[in-house]
Order: structure tokens, then sequence, then C-alpha cells
């Protein structure tokens, strides 16, 4: 039996050279399934978003999917796709087996933990407070430059890391201190700023954007005590719950969260086409 892709209708393609496509996985003529693949909305037409991969039970655990991704690939490398991308919902374990064994590495995933009726206590001597217009424009200049080093890092061109990193921050701080929704905190402790805090509260969640802890202030638990804040502000507002995302190889942090509750919702993959 043969599995290959049969599009579903024609391709959707805008003058800025985005692309789109659905097709059903077929059995020979019989369709057992469907994906859809798709330009990436920020990296643009050079990078390819796999979504909506399904396989019908029945014709489950036979291959179907594997040869349906590979033919995926292959269609984004007719369109000039040097990289794919896809979300994988970690309750999908099959599914995230199936990445990893056709050499999809993960960049990040997201994580949420639910809060507590009573927000948590900070460390004697530990405060937080508003962050100043002062702060603020060295911070913004500091965060954008890491964010978007955390993209190079992991395999995004310098170009397309610091055009995410700009159109994300316009994005989510399109008033700067201001924008509606937003707490950005700086950590004190004894009178000292040792870190500062990045949070959205909005949409239901909270979510933690950029937690830094100082460098000369490392080491000493505050990264800690930036993410109980993080929970106490959240819950100030009625929240019961916070995400955040965090990057592949960042074991430290991936540690904190874990060890404060944190656990991954989803998997962010990619791969280089060849």
């Amino acid at each position: 039996m043969t599995t290959t892709l049969r599009p579903t209708g024609p391709l959707q393609q805008s003058a800025d050279g985005a692309k789109s496509r659905t097709y059903e996985v077929r059995v020979n003529s019989r369709p057992v399934g469907g994906i859809e693949l798709a330009t990436h909305p920020v990296f643009g037409p050079g990078v390819a978003e796999m979504r909506d991969l399904s396989i019908e039970e029945p014709d489950r655990r036979r291959g179907r999917a594997t040869v349906a991704v590979l033919a995926a690939e292959e269609v984004a490398r007719g369109w000039g796709c040097n990289r794919i991308e896809v979300a994988v919902p970690a309750a999908a374990a099959a599914a995230h087996r199936l990445a990893v064994s056709l050499g999809y590495v993960e960049r990040n995933r997201h994580m949420v933990k639910p809060l507590t009726a009573e927000p948590p206590a900070l460390p004697a001597d530990v405060e937080g407070r508003e962050m100043t217009e002062e702060e603020y424009e060295v911070w913004l200049a500091r965060e954008k430059e890491d964010y978007a080093q955390t993209w190079i890092e992991r395999g995004v061109p310098a170009a397309q890391a610091r055009a995410k990193s700009d159109a994300d921050h316009a994005d989510h701080l399109p008033q700067g201190l201001a924008t509606p929704g937003t707490s950005l905190s700086v950590l004190t402790h004894g009178g000292t700023k040792v870190g500062t805090l990045w949070l959205a509260l909005r949409d239901g969640d909270g979510f933690v954007f950029d937690v830094q802890v100082d460098e000369e202030h490392r080491g000493r638990g505050h990264g800690r005590s930036l993410m109980l804040l993080a929970e106490a502000q959240a819950r100030a507002v009625g929240l019961n719950r916070i995400g955040l995302n965090v990057f592949a190889g960042n074991t430290p942090a991936l540690r904190l969260y874990e060890s404060l509750g944190y656990e991954p919702v989803t998997y962010y993959v990619y791969k280089q086409l060849l």
C-alpha cells in the first residue's frame, strides 16, 4: 500500500510569498487523515510550518504519519523552504516520539502551573517594585538582544532572529511601561537591585515573558524569588494559572520551573531541510 498526500484545494499564495495548502493523507485512494502546510507567519517564506497532522485510529501505528511528514517536508523543499517547524502537544507522546525519530530538535517548550489560593511569600529582605522609565530603557535594549540571541543559538539566521525580537517586543509592549495588562518589576535584596521580571496579566492567565538576575547576584536564589513574585502578582489580580516559555538547553531554568510545579504543555520542534 502506498501512502501519499493529495491536495484538498488550490495552493493559497499571497503577494509577500506566503503559502499554505491542506492535504488528505491517502493510502492508495482511501483517505486516512489530513495535514496542513504553510510558510511561517514570522520567519517568512523560507520556513515552513506543519499543522494539524491527523491519522484516523484504524490506520495509526502503521507508518502513515511518518510517510505523511516526509512527504510534507518534500513539499516544503519544493516551496524553497530551508527549515520546517511544528508544535507538538505534550500529551501527544506518540507524535513527539515520531518527531524525534525523524530528526526534529526541540527549540523551546511552553509550561504552565495552576496557582494556589495563597500567594507565596518572598524571602526575608527581598521585595519587588515597579520598574522606572530609566531602568526600562536599559532593560529593553538588553532584553531585545538577549531574546534574539536565544533564537540565533538555536539555528535561526541572525536577521530573522532580530526581526522576530523587534516584532515580538513591539507587539507585547506597544506602550512600554504603560502597556495594559503588563507588569515590569525590579527585585531588590536589602534595597539593592538584583533582577527584573516581565509578566503579562491578561487573557485569564499570567505569562512570564522574562526573568533576569543581574550577573553579579546569580547563584543566590533570586531566580526563584522572581518566579514567586510573578505568582504573587498573578494571584493579586485573581488569575488561577501562570505560564512561561523555556528554551531547550537552558537546564538551570528548566530545573527551577519543574521544582516550582510547572509542567510542559507544548513542545516546539524544528528540522533543517537539506
